[in-house]
Order: C-alpha cells, then sequence, then structure tokens
C-alpha cells in the first residue's frame, strides 16, 4: 500500500477523478498516464470475469463471479408469486492485508 505523500489527503468516498490524482500523484506520472492504468486495470478485470477466469490480487483481494441460482420471489406491491430468473454477479472478497489496514 502508498502512503499519501506530503500534500495529498485520503478522502472517506473517493471518485475516480480523485483515484486517478492519487495514483499519478504516488507513482509521480501523469494524470494522463494514471488515468489509462486505471481503465486497463479495469477492462483486463471486467474481461477476465466475463470468461469466468477469477482475477487475484495477493493481500488486496479477489475479484470473481457470484452464480445464484433461479428462485421463486413474491412480488411485495401484489403477494404475488413470481420467477427470478439465475444471474451471474461480480464479486470482491478483500484479502487478509486489505482487511487488517482497515482495522
Amino acid at each position: 500500500m502508498v502512503p499519501a505523500r506530503a500534500g495529498q489527503t485520503l478522502h472517506l468516498n473517493m471518485n475516480k477523478n480523485e483515484l486517478v490524482e492519487f495514483i499519478a500523484t504516488s507513482a509521480d506520472i501523469s494524470k494522463a498516464k494514471a488515468a489509462l492504468a486505471l481503465e486497463a486495470f479495469t477492462v483486463a478485470v471486467t474481461k477476465s470475469l466475463m470468461k469466468g477466469e477469477d482475477v487475484s490480487l495477493v493481500g488486496f483481494g479477489t475479484f470473481t463471479i457470484a452464480e445464484r441460482a433461479a428462485r421463486n420471489g413474491r412480488n411485495p406491491l401484489t403477494g404475488a408469486s413470481i420467477q427470478i430468473a439465475a444471474s451471474r454477479a461480480p464479486k470482491f472478497r478483500a484479502g487478509k492485508a486489505l482487511k487488517d489496514a482497515v482495522k
């Protein structure tokens, strides 16, 4: 984990632009290159998950796909029984180092 440099502030809720700025400052690269690196990372994770492959970053965490089976549910307005289709959803499981850092 890269600590904040002098003059950097860490936010409680960081958006994409703030993350790009943090990466650029921490890695001493331009914001444009930091934005390209972040975009490449998100594309790589997305493509891997689409193929059904997990993405593991030791110490940080693992991106996986959660398979949700079809099931019966209820319409909350009418109480009628409905069929909820099977689905796949991305999932992130934090690694030990990340868990320890936020304790």
